[in-house]
């Protein structure tokens, strides 16, 4: 078997350091705003198809 340099999984990517790394300069979005931002937005949506 070969051996595993740092720990890292070959499948993943990069996407296990993008999502460990923790930028201070980055937009932080609380998860319960997007899910009401999507209810809104997906009752906006129903409301159109019935009214209009």
């Amino acid at each position: 078997m070969a051996k595993k340099r740092g720990g890292r999984l070959i499948s993943s990517a990069g996407l296990v350091n993008y999502y460990e790394s923790e930028d201070r300069r980055a937009v932080h979005i609380n998860p319960y705003y997007v899910i009401a931002a999507a209810a809104v937005i997906g009752a906006l949506v129903l409301a159109m198809d019935i009214f209009l």
